[in-house]
């Protein structure tokens, strides 16, 4: 199991330090591994820390604790070299296609850049090539190289930040909501094109994202995340046709179903009150304030993150009986997943 852990992400913490003993904790206290080849899912609220999480793999954050292992070395402790030459095995696609193409350079600058700041490539018709074949492979053309981002559409200028983050071949991408800012139409064909280039490239995805439905056709297993902290992390199907934690079950519950009759008797889980401040979190377990299954113990105690079923962990008082009857649970405490 070992050889196929890529990314280890070990009790990570990022507080943004606001000044005057404040600071803002957007992630606190997450553990999770990506295996090769798989696509694993981030999903959560706007605030929830999931973004953050993804920038700070990639070195755009300093942690605050916590460790990020990548294929067994701590990120944060590789020297600049060390860093230059693995962030080219690791590269990221934005959520907006809009800010995060520059434009006043043309396709071909954008995608060529990595590949000059790496030294690959002998020449200019070399990086030339290689622009056309990543243009190619995402669905545009050799015609699109000398054109600016302002011509394309947004799927399209999604296309090219798929491109740029191929030039360097990389092993590990970052997809940190790269269909919401998209027509809904034309996000299945991004998510397509994302599985398809996995195929072929073998590649391993951290999918980031806040729309459960499509989050459950890309990936294969999928992190539930809540004001910093990690409530519930499962495979793709036990997630959806087995939810445990109150929060889990509350997103599910808002996803439409497309069907009138099924839609209208089914019961849903709707959440009252606000989203608490990151700066200022409840005590216990975060989730309590809009829990509808908060207890007593839910203030007092932070629930402990735990295998309730196997390879299924939760973060919930609720289940805590049920850990301490069952001696194989108990076993598997320490084992990372």
């Amino acid at each position: 199991m070992s050889e196929r852990v890529l990314l280890q992400i070990k009790d990570l913490k990022k507080h943004f330090d606001l000044g005057k003993n404040k600071s803002l904790k957007a992630v606190n206290g997450v553990t999770f591994t990506i295996f090769k080849g798989e696509t694993f899912g981030l999903v959560g609220e706007s605030g929830c820390g999931k973004s953050t999480i993804g920038r700070t793999i990639m070195g755009l954050y300093n942690r605050t604790d916590g460790k990020v292992i990548y294929q067994g070395k701590d990120v944060h402790k590789l020297d600049e070299k060390g860093r230059f030459s693995l962030y080219s095995q690791i590269q990221m696609i934005f959520q907006d296609p809009y800010a995060s193409l520059n434009p006043r350079s043309t396709v071909s600058e954008i995608i060529s850049e990595p590949m000059i700041v790496h030294g690959l490539y002998k020449n200019k018709r070399e990086r030339l090539e290689k622009v056309y074949h990543l243009l190619e492979e995402v669905g545009l053309n050799r015609d699109h190289a000398n054109r600016y981002p302002h011509e394309f559409s947004g799927g399209q200028r999604q296309r090219i930040g798929i491109a740029r983050a191929l030039a360097l071949d990389p092993e590990f991408i970052i997809a940190d909501e790269p269909i919401s800012a998209l027509d809904v139409s034309v996000q299945a064909q991004v998510v397509n094109l994302l599985d398809m280039l996995q195929e072929e490239k073998g590649l391993t995805y951290l999918f980031i994202a806040h729309d459960l439905s499509m989050v459950q056709h890309i990936s294969d297993r999928i992190g539930v995340m809540y004001l910093g902290h990690m409530v519930e992390l499962t495979s793709s199907p036990e997630l959806y046709s087995n939810p445990k934690h109150p929060y889990t079950k509350a997103l599910l519950s808002a996803i439409p179903i497309p069907d009138p009759d099924i839609e209208e008797k089914r019961e849903r889980t709707i959440l009252t009150g606000e989203l608490p401040s990151p700066i200022n979190p409840p005590s216990g377990c975060v989730f309590r304030t809009r829990c509808p299954a908060a207890m007593d113990v839910c203030a007092e105690k932070t629930p402990a993150w735990q295998e309730i079923e196997e390879n299924h962990y939760v973060a919930c008082h609720l289940f805590e009986e049920k850990r301490q009857d069952s001696p194989s649970l108990k076993i598997k405490e320490k084992q990372h997943y």
